[in-house]
């Protein structure tokens, strides 16, 4: 048995179930959107799951968190904007 070294049931662990959980939802959106109908939905799922997730890796002090999903989100946020002022 091996034990578990992030932490469980105080801020961090909510945060990183309800930011995976949004991110689940935006892929399933993606896979299934053929003609786009979803995308805003997608992205701003996504959004909010790539902060959640570098919000975590804040609290952590985990740096490959924070630069995977700081990116993430930056590149989420850029593709809401585009598509939110191109409607």
């Amino acid at each position: 048995m091996v034990n578990k070294v992030t932490p469980k049931h105080d801020l961090s662990w909510y945060i990183k179930w309800v930011s995976s959980f949004l991110i689940l939802i935006a892929i399933c959106l993606r896979s299934g959107d053929i003609e786009g109908v979803f995308k805003i939905y997608d992205l701003s799922l996504s959004l909010t799951g790539t902060l959640g997730w570098c919000s975590v890796g804040l609290l952590w002090h985990d740096r490959s968190l924070i630069v995977l999903n700081g990116a993430a989100s930056m590149a989420l946020a850029i593709g809401l904007i585009k598509l939110i002022t191109t409607v």
